[in-house]
């Protein structure tokens, strides 16, 4: 199986402009969503999580009460793909 292809600095640039809420931190992508309460948060992680397994491209997450903190990166391919950009859009989809 290859590896993913990382992005240029460039490509990642020119995708997070039509990324709302998206910025590269670390070599991935990064996001911080803050939610009405720990309930409605931890569905909207939910609906991630059956996203992240159709993909089968998990993020680094985490959540505090209101709070989802998402990064993704490859960690096969070490940075961010287009893989990456397609699940960062889908996410995007369920706000």
């Amino acid at each position: 199986m290859n590896k993913p292809a990382v992005l240029s600095v460039d490509d990642v640039t020119a995708a997070l402009e039509s990324l709302d809420g998206w910025e590269e931190q670390d070599g991935a992508l990064h996001r911080e969503l803050e939610f009405k309460d720990f309930s409605e948060a931890f569905g909207f992680m939910a609906r991630v999580a059956l996203i992240a397994e159709k993909m089968d491209h998990h993020p680094d997450w985490s959540n505090s009460w209101n709070t989802v903190d998402i990064a993704i990166a490859s960690h096969d391919a070490g940075g961010v793909t287009q893989q990456c950009i397609d699940f960062a859009t889908k996410v995007n989809a369920l706000r």
